[in-house]
C-alpha cells in the first residue's frame, strides 16, 4: 500500500492576501495651484505654529501622514466660489487669521450640495484649515452651511463615503467637526505654539456631525469627549497606500 502525502500548495512564508481597500467615492480632480510661494508660506506657517521640531525643508515639512479628518462648511453658495477663495497662495481678508500668517486657507476635498466631490489637494500635503491640527488632518469642506443654505443629506452620504475610503488608506484615529477642534487641546495630535491663536467655529453644525458619525460608527473613530457617541478603539487600518517617499 502506498501512502499518499498531502502537501500544502501554499508557499512557505506566503501571507494571506489582505482584504481590498474600501473604495473611494466617485470624485474629480480639481487641484489648487501648488506653487513655490505656497510651499514657502506653508513652511513659514508651520515654523510659527508647530511645537515639534521641523527640518526647515518644505519638501519634507509640508507633507504629513493623515491621522485625523476635520469637517467644515464653506458658508458660501457654490463650489466654484470656494475653489476661487482657496486658490491663491496668500490669504486675503480674514483679519482674525492674518496675524497668524500669510498662508491662505484651503482643504483637501470639497463636497457640493448634490454630494459631488472634488479633490483639491493630495491627501498627504499640509493645508491650513484647522488650528492645531493642520499637520495631521485632512480637511473636507462642504458647500453651504448656516440658515441660508443648510447642508444636505447628499453631503452627509458623500462625507461618510470619503471618510470610509480615507480611513482604509491612512491611520485615521479621529473625526471632528471644525466646531469641536478646541476640545482636542492637550491631546498628542494638537500642536499650536501661540496660546492666544484660537477661533470659535460653528461649522459644520452639531446636527451634521451627528449624522455623519452615525453613518461611519462601525469605523470606531474617536471624537472629542463632549461629542463622543462612538467607541474610541479604532480597528486596524492599512497604510500601504500612503507614499512613504523620502523628501
Amino acid at each position: 500500500m502506498t501512502a499518499t502525502m498531502l502537501v500544502s500548495c501554499v508557499p512557505v512564508g506566503h501571507a494571506e492576501p489582505l482584504p481590498p481597500l474600501a473604495p473611494m467615492p466617485p470624485l474629480v480632480e480639481h487641484l489648487l495651484p501648488w506653487t513655490a510661494e505656497r510651499d514657502t508660506l506653508t513652511e513659514a506657517y508651520l515654523q510659527a505654529h508647530r511645537t515639534s521640531p521641523l527640518t526647515g525643508n518644505p519638501a519634507i515639512d509640508t507633507y504629513m501622514v493623515p491621522r485625523a479628518i476635520v469637517l467644515h462648511w464653506t458658508a458660501g453658495p457654490t463650489a466654484a466660489s470656494a475653489w476661487s477663495t482657496f486658490a491663491p497662495a496668500k490669504l486675503s481678508g480674514r483679519s482674525e487669521l492674518q496675524g497668524a500668517g500669510a498662508l491662505n486657507v484651503g482643504a483637501h476635498y470639497l463636497v457640493d450640495q448634490n454630494g459631488s466631490i472634488q479633490r483639491l489637494v493630495p491627501d498627504d500635503r499640509v493645508v491650513r484649515h484647522c488650528i492645531g491640527l493642520n499637520h495631521v488632518a485632512i480637511g473636507i469642506e462642504n458647500v453651504g452651511g448656516g440658515a441660508g443654505l443648510p447642508l444636505t443629506e447628499a453631503q452627509v452620504a458623500a462625507d461618510a463615503g470619503l471618510i470610509r475610503g480615507l480611513a482604509a488608506r491612512y491611520p485615521i484615529d479621529i473625526l471632528v467637526g471644525h466646531l469641536e477642534y478646541r476640545q482636542l487641546e492637550g491631546s498628542p495630535l494638537f500642536e499650536e505654539r501661540d496660546p492666544n491663536y484660537r477661533t470659535s467655529k460653528p461649522d459644520p453644525g452639531a446636527d451634521f456631525m451627528t449624522k455623519v458619525r452615525a453613518a461611519v460608527v462601525d469605523l470606531g473613530l474617536g471624537a472629542p469627549p463632549q461629542a463622543r457617541t462612538i467607541t474610541t478603539t479604532s480597528p486596524a487600518r492599512r497604510n500601504d497606500a500612503h507614499d512613504a517617499r523620502s523628501r
